[in-house]
């Protein structure tokens, strides 16, 4: 869900209709979030900054999505179990090194509470459907996704079941293990083993009966109620709706001149709004773009990584090779870097390569990205001809070639959904967590 600026122009992919213009250019009300029980989103901090929903008690969820870096970890791939450190400063782990990196950009967390968030991930692999029994669509059987509170709560299912993100190696703790044999639900499950951590702690136990009216004995709290409690509290915790934009569309103060000829840029001359529509600047859709890919790329479980074909993963239909979902552009100047693989540091080299996407491959260079020194196929994608070609094949049109007053002018523009509230954060970063593990960025 970060990073990318998916900036389009007419020739390259679809022109703004005025429908979409006048729905891109409404106020946030408060009528676009779900309600949130304030109670239940601080139980949610706790267990977001908790390290003890990972296999090794090292990883929490904000490792990788922390306040400090605006809700992401400022390198291009992340290093999760097995890494030590915070954000660019994170490294491998000298005595117990990860494989690889996390192969896709760790995406931003603003305004997930917002109820047009119906898919999420870069490749939308889970999604809102009503015709399923839990009303999910994932890539686990339906009886498994059952008792999520909603989408954004059902997303933590995942990352502690990564090997690479929070799980850790099957020969070092019980969790991974679980998943390695496939146990993620019944009572030696991996979230079993996971809500067990948890209960077993006094103060959770406390907070879980509090706050939940169906646990009246801590052996009663369950995985998903610990993911209801996080989705809570990201959604109260990032929601952003107060940036400088917001207040110029609710008849504030007038934008800045150059960052008004910007806004007459992205939802006029260029059509970036074609892609980035409604209140949140995205049409949550799915658009080949032909970025750049470094790291070892997403495939399936137990199966090594490659090329990431994106969407395609998900669907299986070729029209979606290499189309990532379009992201919403809240706090973008913020959450660099950028892209699906976070290929580039600056935004300003994101916004040229967007528009002309065979010239950045062809001009591109390593020091573009900002990654922590790993795996040696890091660079795997980008330096075969033949894959640079599969995916540049998927683009349409030709590019466009931005001149330096209008990437300083769509830059003004874009540091205008800078939101210091959600920035900031409501709740802010505990102390101390109930488990007594360290909390990161403490």
């Amino acid at each position: 869900m970060r990073s990318s600026v998916g900036f389009v122009s007419i020739s390259m992919l679809c022109a703004a209709s005025l429908t979409a213009q006048a729905e891109a250019l409404r106020p946030v009300t408060e009528a676009d979030y779900a309600p949130v029980n304030l109670q239940e989103a601080l139980l949610g901090q706790q267990l977001f900054y908790d390290p003890i929903l990972s296999g090794n008690r090292t990883v929490s969820c904000a490792t990788c999505h922390h306040p400090d870096f605006a809700t992401s970890d400022g390198v291009s791939l992340s290093l999760g179990d097995g890494g030590i450190g915070l954000g660019p400063e994170r490294r491998p782990d000298p005595d117990n090194p990860p494989e690889q990196h996390i192969p896709r950009n760790a995406p931003a967390l603003f305004n997930l509470g917002a109820t047009e968030f119906t898919a999420l991930f870069h490749d939308g692999r889970i999604a809102v459907d009503p015709d399923r029994p839990g009303g999910l669509r994932t890539p686990l059987d339906d009886e498994m996704v059952v008792g999520f509170a909603n989408l954004l709560s059902a997303q933590t299912m995942f990352p502690v079941l990564s090997q690479d993100e929070m799980a850790g190696h099957y020969t070092e703790n019980e969790i991974a293990r679980a998943v390695r044999q496939g146990l993620i639900t019944g009572p030696d499950g991996a979230w079993a083993l996971i809500s067990d951590r948890v209960a077993q702690i006094p103060a959770y136990a406390e907070a879980f009966t509090a706050v939940y009216p169906h646990i009246t004995e801590p052996d009663q709290i369950a995985f998903t109620d610990i993911s209801n409690a996080i989705a809570a509290f990201v959604a109260h915790e990032w929601r952003s709706d107060t940036s400088p934009f917001d207040a110029y569309l609710r008849g504030g103060p007038a934008l800045p001149a150059e960052a008004e000829a910007g806004r007459v840029l992205f939802y006029e001359t260029l059509g970036c709004a074609g892609c980035h529509a409604g209140p949140f600047q995205t049409d949550h859709g799915f658009h080949a773009m032909g970025d750049v890919q470094i790291g070892p790329g997403k495939a399936a479980r137990f199966e090594s990584h490659a090329r990431d074909e994106g969407r395609f993963r998900v669907t299986g239909h070729t029209d979606d090779l290499y189309a990532f979902r379009t992201p919403s552009l809240r706090n973008i100047a913020e959450t660099a870097p950028y892209g699906h693989a976070g290929a580039y540091a600056e935004l300003a080299d994101y916004l040229r390569a967007h528009a002309d996407p065979a010239a950045a491959w062809a001009g591109y260079g390593h020091a573009a990205a900002r990654v922590a020194p790993l795996e040696a196929d890091t660079w795997r994608v980008l330096d075969d001809p033949a894959e640079r070609a599969a995916i540049l094949a998927t683009v349409t049109g030709p590019g466009v070639t931005l001149s330096d007053a209008e990437v300083a002018a769509l830059i003004a523009f874009l540091e205008q959904l800078t939101d210091p509230v959600a920035l900031t954060g409501r709740l802010g970063i505990p102390a101390a967590v109930p488990s007594g593990l360290p909390v990161v960025g403490r």
